[in-house]
């Protein structure tokens, strides 16, 4: 685990260096300036659905758990889970539209 922490950041650490030439240009005369927006609203739903990748895989594999602990209670934790799945798949539609908006 603490070598795919290691990778991760070494990754946004190396993006995060390599962007730095391309946002300190400025725009030519007439030239639009929202081809950035682009990029950074892909970047934000990039993350975003990594984020919500990692948090369904978390919350399914808490249901099978506590499903195979308690047999019984497995509706109630079935419904439970599609709830927080809902409202953790709500952050890459909001990113998406704000990436639509420009923002």
């Amino acid at each position: 685990m603490k070598k795919l922490t290691m990778k991760m950041i070494a990754a946004a650490s190396f993006l995060a260096a390599m962007s730095v030439p391309v946002l300190a240009q400025g725009a030519a005369e007439g030239a639009k300036t929202t081809t950035y927006k682009i990029g950074f609203g892909a970047l934000a739903v990039g993350l975003a659905a990594i984020g919500c990748g990692l948090g369904d895989g978390k919350a399914i594999a808490a249901a099978c758990e506590g499903t195979a602990r308690n047999p019984g209670a497995g509706q109630r934790i079935f419904t439970t889970m599609l709830i927080g799945m809902v409202l953790i798949e709500t952050l890459v539609l909001f990113t998406f539209l704000a990436a639509l908006q420009g923002y």
